[in-house]
């Protein structure tokens, strides 16, 4: 499972709109915005090809301007730093652990 948080830009009067249909259109959640136009939605998908699928839908909103990654999590990533930061841990000799 992959999570990506977004940056959708709309102009300032149009934000409610655009917000609605972000809502509405079942590709993310929409988090906040502010008085500029930017709203923070985050989006996910099995796997990165979803959601860049989802992220370019967004793009082809009414009164969307752009939508930018702003930061993207991954399972098997982070899975695989936990194994990595456990396997350090275990290198520590054992009167430094305590």
């Amino acid at each position: 499972m992959n999570i990506s948080g977004i940056v959708v830009k709309a102009a300032p009067a149009q934000v409610a709109e655009v917000m609605e249909t972000l809502r509405t259109s079942g590709l993310c959640e929409v988090y906040f915005h502010d008085e500029a136009g930017r709203i923070i939605v985050t989006v996910e998908g099995e796997d990165t090809n979803e959601e860049i699928r989802k992220m370019k839908e967004i793009m082809g909103l009414p009164g969307v301007i752009c939508a930018n990654l702003a930061y993207t999590y991954n399972e098997e990533e982070i899975e695989g730093a936990l194994e990595q930061m456990k396997a350090a841990l275990q290198a520590v000799p054992e009167a430094l652990q305590h």
